[in-house]
Formats: structure tokens, sequence, C-alpha cells
């Protein structure tokens, strides 16, 4: 691990509150890296009260305002000059995700351009007049005449959001949910994870040069303590939260009484279907990476693989193969594919997976523990093998629920129709991809699957800026990414009015 690489700033002591850096009441505490355990910085520790005052900060700016009532021009102005500034900052950016989550190059590269990719099509969509012009209408009056009427939506800030990022991806959802929610005009307080608060404090960097009116974003860290008095408060208009499903219900219990709308992205449990007439060896790259990418910790990670039944012993034996050359440990080191989950809590949960899978008559294909071999300086990271179990029912504790680690279940299936009930028997409904030589029948077979989104062969070769993201059932409420995305921070108003 080369620490020393990054610029990135790595001690902070202030929260950003009211415009302002404010010196954190409980001090800080250290910032770990998972790569070695060892401690890369420091940042402020949060508290109920500093949440309090921050949304002081965001209500009497909203209330004010001075942001809400801004040119959209304006607005859309600032968030690209934020965008121009995460752009000049790549590298720094790309390094302290690297070291603060422990991913790969490539995975870091991937969330950032993933960012930047949507704050464009934020900018864009901000820009443009939100007032939209309804058909005319006529109706007979009393009188004999016919009246004619006419209508025109337009969309307004919701007011004071609250936006809670997970520690898998810090920066990336930092920016995706302070870029939409900025631009609509609202006010902002922003709470990061507690393993992953470096990134947002950076992010916070760059607000802060925005010139933006003060209490406009703020920033506090912080526990489930912060969470709730940010969740509780009845002076926020909305909670958006990206994490598990079981967080995501306490918010929305902690919002209830104050009718405050949730946009929930929460977990995942997703199924690739693989159809008999598959070419395995294009599927394989995406098998893998679609499970052991970011370690597992990823929401739409397709770690569900349904294979028809005729070719299942052949995908198994190459995927036991593939694993053979797969390269765990440090993510700054060359050819390494996976690094490490985030904390040993972590870790343990897939040991415990593991653990009960084997109990429940899976059988190990590969890995299933922590690695052996890695380099003495990496005793103190928290490493564990990619997985494969192969024979897991769908309805085992494996086969319905979300591990957030690198463990794969294969599900063996015997026709189309069997594939589609197995995909949709399950509590989430995030993800999802089929693999096959039939276009034509993968994509009759997508509409049946109950998943907000899915991948026929691949999908578009990358994550389409214009695609909106976000899930069925216990997988959340509301979209992320787009146009659907920016517009879950507004509201519509509808306007009629006679014509003639």
């Amino acid at each position: 691990m080369d620490a020393v690489s990054t610029k990135a700033r790595m001690d902070y002591v202030s929260l950003y509150i009211g415009g302002e850096f404010v010196l954190a009441e409980q001090g800080t505490e250290p910032a770990i890296t998972p790569i070695d355990g060892s401690v890369i910085g420091s940042a402020p520790v949060g508290t109920p009260s500093e949440a309090r005052k921050a949304l002081d900060a965001a209500h009497a700016s909203f209330e004010a305002g001075l942001w809400a009532d801004a040119d959209r021009r304006v607005r859309s102005g600032k968030m690209q000059t934020l965008l121009d500034m995460v752009l000049a900052r790549k590298d720094e950016i790309v390094r302290l995700m690297m070291l603060e989550m422990g991913y790969t190059r490539m995975e870091c590269e991937g969330q950032l351009q993933l960012g930047t990719d949507q704050m464009a099509k934020f900018v864009e969509v901000s820009a443009a007049d939100p007032m939209k012009t309804l058909p005319l209408v006529s109706t007979p009056w009393h009188d004999g005449t016919i009246k004619l009427g006419g209508a025109v939506t337009s969309r307004d800030p919701i007011g004071t959001v609250v936006a809670i990022t997970p520690y898998n991806a810090g920066f990336l959802l930092g920016l995706m949910k302070l870029g939409p929610a900025l631009a609509a005009g609202n006010s902002v307080v922003l709470k990061p994870a507690p393993y992953t608060p470096l990134q947002t404090l950076l992010l916070m960097d760059m607000v802060a040069q925005l010139d933006l009116p003060p209490g406009v974003v703020n920033m506090v860290t912080g526990g489930a303590d912060v969470g709730e008095a940010l969740c509780s408060d009845p002076r926020v208009d909305m909670i958006s939260f990206t994490g598990s499903d079981k967080v995501g219900g306490s918010i929305m219990a902690s919002a209830a009484p104050h009718i405050t709308k949730c946009h929930l992205e929460l977990g995942g449990k997703s199924a690739m279907i693989v159809r008999r007439d598959a070419d395995l060896a294009k599927a394989l790259p995406g098998i893998l990476f679609s499970n052991f990418a970011q370690a597992g910790q990823g929401c739409a990670c397709t770690t569900r693989i349904l294979v028809d039944n005729a070719i299942r012993a052949d995908l198994v034996a190459a995927l036991g193969e593939a694993m053979k050359h797969w390269k765990v440990g440090d993510p700054f080191e060359q050819g390494v594919v996976t690094g490490p989950l985030i904390r040993n809590v972590a870790r343990e949960r897939a040991e415990m997976f593991v653990e009960r899978a084997q109990a429940e008559g899976a059988t190990l294909v590969a890995g299933g523990k922590r690695p052996e071999g890695l380099d003495e300086r990496l005793a103190g990271g928290f490493y564990f093998e990619p997985t494969i179990f192969d024979g897991v029912s769908n309805d085992s504790y494996l086969g319905q629920n979300e591990v957030f680690g690198p463990i794969m279940s294969i599900i063996g299936f015997d026709s189309d129709d069997e594939a589609v009930a197995i995909a949709n028997k399950s509590d989430f409904g995030l993800g999802g991809s089929i693999v096959s030589a039939d276009a034509g029948k993968a994509m009759q077979m997508a509409l049946k699957v109950r998943t907000g989104s899915i991948a026929i062969n691949g999908g578009s070769g990358r994550l389409h800026p214009d695609t909106p993201f976000g899930g069925y059932k216990r997988s959340g409420l509301g979209r992320e990414w787009g146009e659907e995305g920016y517009n879950e921070y507004t509201q519509i108003k509808a306007i009629t009015f006679p014509v003639g």
C-alpha cells in the first residue's frame, strides 16, 4: 500500500455547519484503512446536538429562499463548478477511495466515472425549464358555451433534505445525493457512514469553495444516534438513504409521524440467469466480477447465479478453475482483483454465511476462509477469499439473505419459467442479469423478473447516465440517476387556467 502517494487531506477536526467549518464538540477519532488496519488520518465525531444545529441552518436557509429561489441557471452553474473541481482532483479522490474503502483502482475509477457522468446529467436537467404544457381541454358550460382550459406543471424543491451515505460508495453517493438535491434548490444535511468519512470531508472542502448561501449545505458525522436525530426531526422534508433494508425500515419508522418523504436505496439479492444456450467463456468474467467486485460489497451484485442444469457442471468447473488465478490482497498492488472487506465484523459475517451454507448442504467449490500467504504487512487487514457454493437452495439462508461480502450462490433450474420464478422468489428486487444467445427470449424473461434493473448479455457496456436506478420490494423506494433521480428531489405542481 502506497499511502504516501495520495495528496488528499487526511486529518479533519471540523464539521460543516451553516457555511462554516466548526470544531466538533467531541473531538476526533482515528480513520483507518481496511487494507492493513492502520490509521491513515482522523475525522470529527458528530453528536445529535450538532445534527440539530445543522438542521437549524438548513431549515433557515431554505425558508429564506436565497438558494431555492435562485435562477435555475445559477444553481446549475454552481453544480458545473463542483463537477469541474471533482474532475480536476480525480487522482487524489481515487487514491483516497482506495485507501478508505480498500477497493482496486479500477473499481474506484469506475465509481468516480459514474458520479461525474451523473453530475453532468444533473447539470443538464437542472438548467432546463421545468414547466411543461399539458393538452388543452374543452368543457360544455351552463350558458351553452364551451370553456377552453389549459394547464402546466412545474417543479419546486422539496425543502430540507437529509442525505445519508453508505461506506461502500462514500464519495460517489455523497456527490450523487448532494448534486441533484442542490441543483433542484434544496438545502441539505449530509451524513457519511462512520467507516468512511474522509471522502465526504474532502467533498466538503470543494463545496466550501462554491460560495453558496450559508446553511444550504451542511455535513455532520456520527453514528446511529446522529442518524436518528436527523431522521426524526419534523423540519426534514425528505430523507435520502442508501444502506441496509433493516436500517431503511427504522428510518421510515422515524419519519412516519411527520409524513417525511423517504427515498431509499436498500439491499439486494439479485439473480443472474444463465440459459443453456449461453456462451460460458463470454459469460464467465461477468459472473465473477458481478459477485466479487468491491469484495462483494455492492447492493446490486448478482449473487444468485441461476444456471440451467444442462450446463451447470460446466459452469461450476470453469468457475473453480478461474478462482485458482484470482488474486486477493493489497488493492494498490498490480494484479490484485479483490481487496479487503471494510471491517472485521463484515468478515465475521461472511464466515457465518459459509458455516450456515455448509450446514444446509451446499457444496463449497472455492474459497470459504481467510486467505493464506498474504504479505505480513497486511495482517491487520480484513481479507476473505472469494467464495463459491454450488447446489444452493433458493429457500436457504444463503439463498435469501444479503451477505454484502464475496460469496456466490449457484442455483440450478430446468426451464425458463422456473428460472424466472426462482429469481422472483426473494424479498429483494434491485438488479439482475440474463445471459443467452437468444436476445428476444431474454427480453421476454427480463420483462417478467420483478426487479428495478436488469441487463441482457452485459447490458449497454457501462452504467448509462440516463438509466434510473432503484428497486422493488425491500430493495427500496424511488430512483436514483438520470432525470428520474433528479426529479426525486422535487415536487410537482399543477397550475390550471382558462384559455377562452
